[in-house]
């Protein structure tokens, strides 16, 4: 089977998509900051019987990223999949005098896409097939700082990159989840307890979808029909209305 590389591999929807491409049978190369836990999930995949390639890098460190980026373009046991899913909540709100979490979002979220999404994109093209999976938001349609800002930026990048990849064989798919059962939320601080259980998805499902989407070459993926309704929504709705939902959904979490 094909090798896939995912950022941010160790927690959360990023380990959740490591999962389900072991269980595909897809061979890994895994992408995270913390050697000790990629050494960890490596073992556990491992055991369903694929290889796993740990790539310790922080994307917030340029010439790191340029590592991932030549691993992308390797023409040896080349990259089929890419996930560009690393990121973090944001607590920096937009008036902040110190920028440095803004910055960091921006290196990790923004730029560490876009020279990864290129690096595949002209590797994948070569050989004429391959998928781009980059993890974005609901978050895209609505205004909660830059956090919705960033994600809008992931949402349109993909839909320009999958216009550019046009006819090569290569898709690319933003994948664009509402609330999901992971520790991101208490990461970043993110009070969750009033939000109701029916509204949470899996991020076994959301990873499971997003790879069917994507195999079909859909560039937008929402999972789970109650986001797909919730997009239509917010995509029809008139901005001030949308603005108006942001800022109660702001003021709710505690932002």
């Amino acid at each position: 089977m094909a090798t896939a590389l995912v950022t941010g591999a160790t927690a959360g929807i990023g380990a959740a998509f490591a999962r389900a491409l072991a269980e595909r049978g897809h061979d890994l190369v895994l992408v995270a900051r913390n050697r000790e836990r990629l050494a960890a999930k490596a073992a556990e995949l491992e055991a369903l019987g694929v290889r796993v390639e740990v790539l310790p890098a922080e994307l917030a460190d340029r010439a790191q990223v340029a590592t991932v980026a030549a691993r992308l373009e390797q023409a040896e046991q080349p990259i089929e999949i890419l996930v560009n899913n690393a990121g973090f909540g944001l607590k920096a709100k937009l008036l902040d005098v110190d920028v440095r979490e803004h910055d960091q979002a921006f290196d990790v979220m923004c730029r560490a896409v876009l020279v990864l999404g290129g690096a595949a994109g002209r590797a994948m093209s070569v050989r004429g097939h391959g998928q781009i999976i980059n993890v974005a938001s609901l978050s895209a349609w609505i205004t909660q700082g830059n956090y919705s800002a960033v994600k809008a930026w992931v949402k349109v990048y993909s839909e320009s990159l999958a216009n550019e990849l046009h006819g090569t064989g290569v898709t690319v798919t933003a994948l664009c989840p509402g609330w999901v059962r992971t520790e991101f939320h208490d990461r970043a601080g993110i009070r969750t307890g009033s939000i109701p259980d029916w509204i949470w998805v899996d991020a076994d499902r959301v990873a499971r979808e997003a790879l069917d989407h994507a195999a079909r070459g859909r560039v937008l993926s929402v999972p789970t029909k109650r986001w797909q309704v919730a997009r239509f929504a917010m995509q029809l709705a008139p901005r001030p209305l949308v603005r108006a939902a942001s800022r109660m959904l702001t003021k709710s979490r505690g932002q």
